[in-house]
């Protein structure tokens, strides 16, 4: 199964980076992973609700475009189904048999996502009621992966 991750904003902390890059060097007996970031469009930090309103159509639409109808899509946002280790990586196995050729995990930046790409979701996942930084969730999202693909194996790690 082939599994992305898709980042509204960019990794630009190194120490996120190499974290990222270790667990998805560590995933490659598992599975495919691939991260796009950067889809982020610029907003001045003083923007009105409008304005914030057409640079997530304008996110959403660069999202939506790299979706296919064959990609399960699981959004995340604080809204959605908080799950232990042992759910995800349930949650995982099941979604790995949905006959989905791509599992698409979706992250928002600072302003959230767009309506039409949380209604785009098969799933909506949350990590906590707590806000993080995207780029800390990518990295957590990344760890999580791992932490599940080795559950599922049976494999040390997960305590």
């Amino acid at each position: 199964m082939k599994y992305r991750i898709i980042s509204v904003g960019k990794i630009k902390e190194p120490f996120y980076a190499e974290g990222v890059k270790e667990y998805a060097k560590r995933l490659t007996p598992y599975c495919s992973l691939d991260i796009v970031e950067g889809l982020e469009e610029k907003i001045s930090p003083k923007a009105k609700e409008s304005e914030i309103e057409k640079v997530l159509e304008k996110e959403g639409e660069k999202i939506l475009n790299l979706l296919g109808e064959d990609d399960y899509v699981i959004v995340l946002d604080v809204t959605g189904k908080q799950m232990s280790s042992e759910e995800l990586a349930q949650f995982i196995k099941e979604v790995s048999f949905s006959g989905k050729g791509r599992v698409s995990f979706i992250i928002g930046g600072s302003n959230g996502l767009a309506q039409k790409v949380k209604k785009r979701g098969d799933y909506v996942l949350s990590f906590s009621r707590l806000t993080f930084p995207h780029q800390m969730a990518v990295l957590i999202l990344a760890e999580q992966l791992y932490r599940s693909f080795k559950i599922i194996k049976g494999e040390p790690y997960h305590k």
